[in-house]
């Protein structure tokens, strides 16, 4: 039973990055939203002067591994200002504009 758990433990994963993703998309802007059984987090890009912004993805998980991916970003800010310093946010990008979102209402 223990050698079971081992060969699974150690069990190595193929992640295939296609050639359409790999640039990456950029996003300003997140939506995060939930229920009881997911959460949904839609990337948005806004453009100044621009007044229509556009959801680029929408990923949806559930509550385990939406508090993995925020542990994960967390230990990972943690390493970056290890190395490069503080991040600085500004409290000129709080949310202090309207928003016309036709998405699921925001909660977090």
């Amino acid at each position: 039973m223990e050698q079971k758990r081992n060969k699974k433990k150690n069990q190595q994963i193929e992640i295939e990055l296609k050639d359409d993703e790999a640039t990456g998309t950029y996003s300003n802007l997140v939506m995060i939203t939930h229920s009881p059984s997911e959460f949904v987090f839609d990337f948005i890009s806004m453009m100044p002067a621009v007044p229509k912004a556009k959801v680029l993805k929408r990923i949806v998980m559930t509550p385990d591994h939406a508090k993995r991916l925020a542990n994960a970003l967390n230990e990972n800010i943690r390493k970056y200002e290890a190395e490069n310093g503080t991040i600085s946010t500004s409290s000129k990008e709080r949310f202090d504009m309207p928003f016309n979102y036709r998405g699921p209402k925001p909660e977090a």
